[in-house]
């Protein structure tokens, strides 16, 4: 049953309206896009439109561009009409809007000449955007050879050459790294304090924390608006953070076994988000639970407010939208290192990868889902080496892309492969499967150190692009049949893999939609099992998850460690760090090479000084101030608080109170906390640029 709508009172009151809606709907065909959405967002304001794949936000965003028109309704900007309002409108969509064969500067020369911008105004503008999106050293540099994040850049600064008064942003930092993710969050912090008003979609909760007001949007509606801080009041519920040697098994205990205390489970990185309606309660039911299954107690369990992912995920789970886990249909069973084809499976030549007596594989593949944590870390320590580079490297022209890399990854392990845009981990994903050729250095893949291209080498891999790499012109089901084909899938086994993408993508009744009209984040999807239908030993994944909402990254981690579990062996690329805590192990790479390596947890260790959590009351003012005084990297503004990175605390904590109280902030606490792995991340990634 749909919920009211619930409207909470912003906290602050703006006196003029910018952008009014009322009644707005879109329909396609017999598909309602938007039902009857009604909001206000006042000058100056950076207003958060968030909800799942689907929910009708970039539809939204197009009529309020003035690109397409409603079926009914009302929407005005500054009291026109939005498309009467288009010259005061900048609009950043999903897609990139750039001309790739053009430089930095002709492409921001066209965007002025579309929107009669005059030259004098042309050349300070150009200075004011380029610089402070640290582009201006680049303007004769063609659009095509820029990272994904200088390409967000500048399409921005597109967007914004012609000083428009609303800004629409619809997932601006989707394939963003951290590093450039925070930059962009900063500037848009900066046009708001200037006086533009933004509207943005991100599916990364942690951005849309920074909005001063949000709209939780699904199935067309707007269901819930009002501050962070008053949707996160407005839940009713609490967090608990739990960390513990298992977290795996700690998860299964508490979500299955869970009574009225506890409302949700997830793992964030190293701990487990725990939201439970009583605290004193809650945590008493989580100290039992553990102690009655066996489990260590906790290290830690630690009492905080809900994030706006939390309330999210919570209220989409009250509406019955959280996609349903369906278990992969394997035709393949798989032991401790080995593995052979079940019924109904091809070729009949299982491969043998160690000398595991049958009676162990037999045993072990009929083990129950209880001890799947047991079977990986068996399959992990006794497996051979899947994918294996020494002194990899790839040189374009003059250009060194990849610079002696090294990478080992065994059956049934995950290894994540991180690094800023432009680091060089898409190439060297490519090397390692075949794509690219090498420039030097030595690879074996799955035993295979000589022809990487060999169809039965290929039959045994899975490779799921960075860039979407179904046919848009086909239906989803077409598209599934052809790699179903390509993949050599049995022909008696292919409806049924079929099946379960659809039935996983929640698409069931619209296998026939053209793939091009589906939303980012389900192509995302469908691709996904596209590259995993034929049961892949090896697994590469080049950010899976971009661009997908926090329910469907759920889904994805499940069906990633599920495959783990079974032997698979995967390498992943993503730019969505506490995602990325779900490896087994990890290298940091910057401009080409390798900077750092190990599990998360030794990585986060390792960093040098301390990282320090500071509450105030007013946020991006201190956040602003501190970085004149600090190396700009070290601020960073999560939700509703500050963390701060610092060498010597002991003499800058001092240092930081009197700057903040000197400027009339007020500091409501300071504390130390763990490294996120974001946080490591940048450290490493900045350091080793100085």
């Amino acid at each position: 049953m749909t919920q009211p709508l619930t409207i909470l009172p912003p906290s602050s009151s703006p006196t003029t309206t910018a952008i009014k809606v009322q009644a707005l709907h879109k329909h396609y065909g017999n598909l309602a896009a938007v039902r009857g959405i009604d909001f206000s967002v006042q000058k100056s304001e950076m207003f958060g439109l968030i909800g799942p794949d689907g929910a009708g936000k970039t539809t939204t965003f197009h009529i309020l561009g003035g690109v397409m028109e409603a079926t009914a309704g009302e929407v005005q900007i500054f009291g026109q009409p939005a498309r009467d309002a288009r010259l005061i409108t900048g609009y950043l969509t999903q897609q990139f809007s750039l001309y790739l064969d053009l430089s930095i500067d002709e492409n921001l020369r066209y965007a002025a000449g579309l929107r009669q911008v005059a030259d004098d105004m042309l050349v300070q503008r150009r200075q004011k955007y380029l610089k402070l999106m640290n582009l201006d050293r680049f303007g004769d540099r063609l659009a095509g050879q820029l990272s994904g994040g200088m390409k967000q850049k500048l399409a921005l600064c597109c967007a914004l050459v012609s000083q428009p008064e609303v800004l629409l942003l619809d997932e601006p930092t989707t394939g963003v790294d951290p590093v450039s993710r925070r930059e962009f969050w900063d500037v848009l912090a900066e046009l708001s304090a200037e006086g533009m008003t933004i509207v943005v979609a991100t599916p990364y909760l942690d951005e849309a924390e920074r909005c001063h007001r949000v709209a939780l949007m699904y199935s067309g509606q707007i269901h819930e608006i009002g501050t962070p801080a008053d949707l996160r009041a407005n839940l009713g519920l609490h967090r608990l953070e739990v960390r513990t040697a298992n977290l795996t098994a700690t998860e299964e205990i508490l979500s299955q076994t869970a009574q009225n205390n506890i409302i949700d489970v997830q793992i964030f990185g190293d701990r487990l988000d725990v939201l439970v309606p009583n605290l004193d309660a809650g945590e008493t039911e989580v100290r039992q639970l553990l102690q009655q299954h066996d489990l260590s107690i906790p290290s830690s369990i630690e009492r905080g407010e809900p994030t706006l992912e939390n309330v999210f995920v919570t209220r989409l789970r009250q509406q019955g939208s959280v996609p349903q886990f369906f278990p992969f249909p394997r035709s393949r069973k798989r032991g401790v290192g080995s593995w052979e084809w079940g019924v109904g499976g091809e070729g009949g030549q299982g491969r043998s990868v160690d000398s595991a007596p049958s009676t162990q594989h037999s045993a072990l593949s009929t083990q129950n889902s209880a001890l799947s944590t047991q079977h990986s870390a068996l399959s992990t320590q006794h497996s051979e080496i899947a994918i294996y580079a020494h002194k990899l490297s790839r040189v374009f022209g003059k250009f060194r892309a990849v610079k002696d890399v090294n990478v080992e990854v065994r059956y049934g392990e995950i290894f994540g492969l991180l690094g800023a845009n432009g680091a060089g981990k898409t190439t060297t994903i490519k090397m390692l499967c075949g794509l690219l050729e090498a420039s030097g250095g030595q690879i074996s893949l799955g035993g295979e150190t000589g022809n990487l291209r060999s169809a039965d080498l290929r039959r045994r891999i899975g490779y799921m692009s960075q860039k979407f790499t179904l046919y848009d012109d086909l239906t989803i089901l077409q598209n599934l049949e052809f790699y179903s084909g390509v993949y050599g899938v049995p022909r008696k086994l292919r409806r049924e893999k079929i099946d379960w993408v659809i039935a996983t993508c929640g698409l069931e009744g619209q296998e026939n939609l053209v793939t091009g009209q589906l939303p980012g984040g389900w192509k995302q999807r469908v691709a996904f099992g596209a590259s995993v239908m034929h049961e892949p030993d090896i697994l590469f994944l080049d950010e899976p998850t971009s661009g997908v909402d926090p329910l469907a990254r759920r889904q994805f981690w499940k069906l990633i460690n599920d495959f783990a579990r079974n032997g698979t062996a995967i390498l992943v690329t993503t730019h969505y760090l506490e995602e990325a805590e779900q490896c087994n192990r990890m290298s940091f790479m910057v401009a080409g090479e390798t900077v750092a390596e190990g599990s998360p947890s030794s990585i986060k260790a390792s960093q040098p000084g301390k990282l320090i959590e500071i509450i105030v009351n007013q946020n991006q003012a201190a956040s602003k101030l501190l970085k004149q005084h600090f190396d700009s990297w070290r601020i960073s503004i999560f939700a509703n608080s500050l963390h701060v990175v610092l060498d010597n605390p002991e003499q800058e904590i001092n240092k930081i109170t009197q700057l903040l109280k000197a400027n009339q902030i007020q500091v409501h606490s300071l504390r130390p906390v763990p490294f996120s792995l974001e946080d490591a991340f940048i450290g490493i990634v900045e350091r080793s640029q100085t």
